[in-house]
């Protein structure tokens, strides 16, 4: 009798641990590898416009194995690289981390600043100043940083992109090393701000001259012809003659640019996409990513569709193209990935920086409303006016990235009131455009937080110490530029906003929701997944479960 229980002990034992599957896993269990891939520029819809041209290893193998938000937006203007990044890896908007665009106007210096750019710092790997960089603009930590402190900087943290703001911002504070491509010499450098020299590897690297090799051959398409016919004709409006060919269609030929400027045209082709991809693969293998006892993290931009994005547009063939290629190089991430720390043991989000807006030219031939504001006649005009109703001269300072900076000591020196001289701006603004959709002042603002929602994308991009005392949206369609060819994004629509979010690997169960999620949302989710601390400006909250066996 009692060999007869033992027996069925020992089945009910064997029974319970077969369900489970394996022992239970300890709770402060990571993967191996934190990965963060940005596409700049990508709009939402590119998943589904092109996924009949898709491989099945690369966009697909997230949407069908990973977690799919299809409703994912930014919730602040103006929607550019600098902030998207940062916002990205902050867990918060511009209120809390700062970098209200790419460029703002510093009051005290009166002068417009870079948002990385730090003279306190060298050029590494090059005697140009394309280095002197770093991230001391950034208010906020970022999810890198939280986890090199979660252990007191045991993780490794790596970021790299072809644009400077792409690499330092996801990089955080705490980056052991943030790359970026030097066009003037055709070489990945960084600052001091992370190092004294290159490594031996990233020297060797550029030693291959792979963008010279690379710019060596036309750019072809990569399928043929007939599958392109979603955004044929070839050679639509308001497309860029960015080779200086004469004629935009396929093949694009870099013959008539020199061999210097083909090193940094590359940005502007899908080549500069495989660069990066051949970059990151080796900076995987020389760091040995993966390989410690406490997770690393690798923040990968690619800039290239942006620069194509600028100028051709997102219904041209150049940027289906594109997309067809960065499905190939996202599996080459891919499968280096799965051969340095194993399929399954590392945690991936893809997502983009903004998106983007159809080419003026192009709406405008479909009968679209649209057009531009020319910032440098809106500056006169609205000193014209000022002049005429307080009689002050160049009372505006300047405009940046939707940004009214007034003269506050000529304000002083006139004994006139912010609050009112902004008013009355303001009411002129809504007389005479009407291409603004919204217009706000500062004053407005303060005393104001930012939300977790799109219900306020002014206030969610103000930032108490570095916007401007007007700050305005366009309305859809229109644009802040001086530019007849291309197009441009910044503003509050969802042809700005709308951006895919997919997370993959490591704890992700594969699934798809149309939930109403932001770009906020990916850090805390990052940090409940590995169970640490969210970077501390983080208002977003978590989107993905922490997994339970």
């Amino acid at each position: 009798m009692f060999k007869i229980k033992k027996l069925s002990l020992l089945l009910l034992i064997a029974f319970l641990v077969s369900a489970c599957g394996h022992a239970p896993e300890k709770q402060n269990a990571q993967p191996k590898l934190l990965v963060g891939v940005v596409i700049d520029q990508m709009r939402y819809d590119y998943l589904y416009r092109f996924y009949e041209q898709y491989g099945d290893n690369g966009f697909k193998r997230l949407m069908h194995k990973g977690m799919n938000f299809t409703y994912a937006h930014f919730n602040y203007v103006p929607t550019y690289t600098g902030p998207g990044h940062a916002s990205i890896y902050t867990g918060t908007t511009p209120y809390y981390h700062g970098i209200i665009s790419n460029d703002w106007y510093d009051r005290s210096q009166k002068k417009v600043f870079y948002c990385v750019s730090d003279t306190a710092y060298q050029t590494i790997g090059s005697a140009n100043g394309s280095g002197k960089m770093s991230p001391h603009r950034l208010k906020t930590s970022t999810i890198g940083d939280q986890l090199r402190m979660s252990n007191n900087g045991l993780s490794r943290v790596f970021a790299a992109s072809i644009k400077d703001r792409a690499s330092i911002l996801p990089g955080g504070h705490m980056a052991n090393a943030a790359y970026w491509y030097d066009g003037d010499e055709g070489n990945f450098v960084s600052s001091s701000y992370y190092m004294d020299l290159l490594p031996d590897w990233v020297t060797k690297f550029n030693a291959e001259q792979v963008p010279a090799k690379l710019m060596s051959t036309d750019w072809t398409l990569s399928l043929a012809e007939k599958e392109y016919e979603i955004v044929m004709p070839d050679n639509g409006p308001g497309e860029k003659d960015v080779f200086g060919e004469g004629d935009n269609t396929f093949p694009h030929s870099f013959d008539k640019k020199s061999d210097l400027e083909k090193l940094d045209l590359i940005k502007s082709t899908p080549y500069g996409n495989t660069l990066l991809t051949d970059f990151v693969i080796n900076l995987m293998k020389q760091e040995e990513l993966g390989k410690g006892k406490y997770p690393d993290m690798l923040a990968v931009s690619y800039s290239s569709p942006d620069y194509i994005g600028h100028s051709y547009g997102p219904n041209s063939v150049e940027i289906m193209d594109t997309y067809v290629k960065m499905d190939q190089e996202l599996a080459r991430l891919f499968a280096a990935l799965d051969a340095q720390v194993g399929a399954g043991n590392y945690l991936l989000f893809l997502t983009a920086d903004h998106a983007v807006k159809p080419n003026a030219a192009y709406l405008e031939a479909n009968r679209v409303p649209t057009g531009f504001i020319r910032t440098k006649l809106m500056k006169s005009e609205l000193n014209d006016f000022a002049k005429a109703q307080f009689d002050v001269d160049n009372l505006v300072e300047t405009i940046e990235s939707g940004n009214i900076y007034l003269d506050h000591k000529l304000l002083l020196e006139n004994k006139l009131k912010l609050r009112s001289v902004s008013a009355s701006l303001v009411t002129h603004m809504l007389d005479t455009y009407p291409e603004l959709a919204t217009i706000v002042t500062s004053e407005e603002l303060r005393g104001k937080y930012p939300e977790r929602s799109m219900s306020n994308f002014i206030l969610n991009g103000f930032n108490p110490v570095q916007s401007g005392d007007i700050i305005f949206d366009l309305r859809a369609n229109y644009g802040m530029s001086d530019n007849t060819v291309g197009t441009t994004h910044g503003t509050s629509f969802d042809y700005d906003t709308h951006v895919p979010l997919l997370f993959y690997g490591w704890h992700i169960h594969q699934g798809e929701s149309n939930k109403e999620v932001y770009v906020e949302d990916i850090a805390p989710t990052l940090a409940s997944i590995m169970r640490i601390q969210e970077p501390e400006g983080t208002f977003g909250v978590p989107i993905i479960k922490p997994y339970q066996r």
